[in-house]
């Protein structure tokens, strides 16, 4: 029996900790020989209460967010111990989106997020996206900090 993870998941949220977080999920799929998907929402929230929102925009986003993980993607890409990477783009709500259209599609076994930090107030009125993974989610949740 494989005890090791064969698909990591790792989810990022465009902050400036996603570098570090995308940093750790590669070495983690390295020493597991894991295919690697890198998991990120557009988040829609803002842009609903508007109305609808133009594709457009939507699209700029997600190039925004390729762009921005453009070297880090190349690398584990040339890793000899990461037999795949995948890039997952959606737009929605975080929480539904994340875990409806990708964690159970996907499947992985580990899921990796980073630690925003929220102040106790955004905590009391947005909640934790970790937090709502431990809480929904079957498989392993790495917090990196």
């Amino acid at each position: 029996m494989n005890e090791g993870y064969s698909k990591i998941f790792v989810s990022l949220d465009g902050t400036e900790q996603q570098d570090f977080v995308l940093a750790r999920a590669i070495k983690v799929a390295a020493n597991n020989n894991a295919k690697l998907i890198i998991g990120h929402v557009i988040d829609s929230t803002a842009l609903e209460s508007a109305g609808a929102y133009p594709v457009d925009l939507v699209n700029g986003l997600e190039t925004a967010f390729r762009n921005s993980i453009a070297a880090q993607v190349e690398e584990a890409k040339a890793n000899p111990y990461i037999p795949e990477v995948e890039i997952v783009i959606r737009a929605g709500r975080i929480r539904e989106t994340l875990k409806d259209e990708m964690l159970d599609v996907i499947q992985p076994d580990l899921v990796l997020c980073g630690a925003r930090g929220l102040s106790s107030i955004k905590y009391a009125l947005l909640g934790s996206i970790s937090t709502f993974l431990l809480r929904n989610t079957d498989c392993d949740i790495l917090v990196v900090k």
